[in-house]
């Protein structure tokens, strides 16, 4: 639905950028040349999804719950947006509910947090992940987990984590 609005609010600047140019031009008495009118509605046009593509993040983020917190932003530069290598945009987030961390005590050190993945472009989609607190490592949780006797989950595919990662702090600290 916020791609819909956006592109509402896109052709609304186009038509607000055409109207400026309108009452300057009957301002002038008509000496505004006829292509400013197609080039000021572009323009506010390009405006706009600039303006939507930097506050994305902002406003995504304005709008999580208490529980939510960012884990990991990805920027973007691409050559077809040459403004991006001068200032890049937050296109994608990774955010870990604390509400939902649970621990067992036959597994300590061990955490199950939710994942929630954004995408500028994409709906929000979510996943648990099994954090091993003193091994430093991630697995991903698809689906249902087949757990054993002792509360571990057989099998999980494991991961290293980076030294910068924020995904293991956030769930190792949270569920302390």
């Amino acid at each position: 639905m916020g791609m819909f609005f956006e592109l509402i609010a896109t052709l609304f600047a186009g038509f607000g950028g055409a109207g400026i140019v309108l009452i300057l031009n009957t301002l002038t008495g008509g000496r505004l040349p006829k292509w400013l009118l197609p080039v000021a509605a572009g323009a506010a046009m390009i405006a706009m999804t600039i303006y939507n593509e930097y506050t994305w993040y902002g406003r995504q983020t304005a709008g999580l719950p208490d529980s939510f917190e960012v884990a990991l932003s990805v920027e973007n530069r691409a050559w077809f947006r040459p403004w991006t290598y001068v200032a890049p945009y937050t296109h994608r987030f990774v955010a870990v509910d604390r509400a939902t961390l649970r621990t067992h005590s036959g597994q300590t050190g061990q955490v199950l947090a939710r994942l929630y993945f954004f995408n500028r472009w994409s709906t929000v989609e979510a996943t648990d992940a099994l954090v091993d607190c003193d091994g430093r490592r991630i697995a991903l949780i698809r689906g249902e987990a087949p757990f054993d006797d002792t509360g571990a989950v057989i099998d999980p595919d494991w991961g290293p984590v980076p030294e910068d990662d924020r995904i293991l702090p956030i769930a190792c600290e949270g569920a302390g």
